[in-house]
């Protein structure tokens, strides 16, 4: 690495409209059914490459957070299409109920999280994977336990984010998979400053997204990605109860193989939505300059921001995001477990 710091990119806070990409195009499936069977049909289109011994890494969730992917879904699935998966998660950066391994699994308990096991990757120490072509980092310290799994299958509650504007799977798996002391202080904090939460912005984001591509690059092709739009709080779901009330319309589950079309497919479909209903969690994405994760993993050459938007509902007819959620209705609690 150079003695020269790095310089952030910039434009992470305007919106890149579709005609104005270039490049090669994804698959990104999409159904509206937010259902346990709804999220079992449409990992079957991107399971293919889930092979031997198989991480899933989700937000577990601080106590009693409202808007975590529901319990029951994930169990079906464990249960019928990923029989011995083990869910995997990493301790918090924060002092709270997820900070130490104890406080993790107690946390764990009281939401459920107890019908499959549950790898704390960190539990025992960190090891590193390399960070292929990155300007912030050469090396990502992880939770050590994460080179113990053949696929990852990363199964993400898209929603806004406090410091990254929105929380897709370059979030879960950036900050998820990074451990509690070392990865993700490099991610959020400059060395000796008092402030942990100092790195923000671009900068935050494009750290963010290194640590994810040294775990996309870590499975090569055994890792997948489904985003579920449901419940999309403008806060993360590490901030639980606390979270802001959803104002946001549900509008389903994507599904892709490729980690930027599945984010940049979620972010056009909530930009494709009525002013009204996309104004609160649009304002975060773009206070926070959050569009630089999807700019940044163009750079890196972690996937494409076009696609083919794959309609599973309607007979695999192709579609746009404006088509996708041209029927959203407003948000309504649905209480599901």
């Amino acid at each position: 690495m150079s003695d020269t710091r790095p310089v952030p990119g910039t434009g992470g806070d305007r919106y890149v409209p579709y005609s104005e990409r270039t490049g090669n195009e994804s698959v990104v499936y999409f159904t509206r059914d937010l259902s346990k069977e709804g999220l079992r049909k449409i990992f079957g289109l991107v399971s293919g490459n889930i092979t031997g011994k198989t991480a899933i890494k989700l937000h577990t969730g601080e106590p009693g957070g409202p808007n975590i992917i529901p319990r029951s879904w994930v169990e079906e699935l464990i249960k019928n299409d990923l029989p011995g998966a083990t869910v995997v998660e990493t301790n918090s950066y924060y002092d709270g109920d997820r900070y130490t391994t104890e406080q993790h699994r107690e946390t764990l308990k009281i939401n459920g999280w107890t019908f499959c096991p549950v790898d704390i990757m960190d539990e025992d120490g960190t090891a590193t994977l390399p960070v292929k072509g990155g300007k912030w980092f050469t090396e990502m310290h992880m939770g050590k336990n994460i080179l113990n799994y053949d696929s990852m299958f990363v199964l993400t509650h898209f929603k806004g984010h406090t410091k990254g504007g929105f929380g897709g799977s370059v979030k879960n798996i950036g900050i998820g998979c990074a451990d509690g002391r070392i990865g993700k202080a490099m991610i959020h904090t400059t060395p000796g400053s008092d402030d942990m939460w100092d790195i923000g912005q671009e900068e935050f984001m494009e750290r963010m997204t290194e640590s994810a591509k040294a775990v996309v690059d870590h499975f090569g092709k055994n890792i997948s990605f489904v985003n579920v739009l449901r419940n999309m709080s403008v806060s993360c779901d590490c901030e639980g109860v606390a979270a802001s009330p959803v104002v946001t319309p549900n509008i389903g589950i994507v599904a892709s193989l490729d980690i930027l079309a599945a984010d940049q497919a979620s972010v056009d479909m909530v930009y494709a939505l009525k002013e009204e209903e996309r104004h609160d969690l649009v304002e975060r994405i773009e206070s926070r300059h959050g569009h630089r994760q999807l700019s940044y993993m163009t750079e890196l050459g972690m996937g494409n921001n076009r696609y083919r938007l794959i309609d599973i509902d309607n007979g695999d007819r192709e579609i746009t995001a404006a088509e996708a959620v041209k029927d959203v209705v407003p948000f309504k609690p649905d209480g599901q477990k």
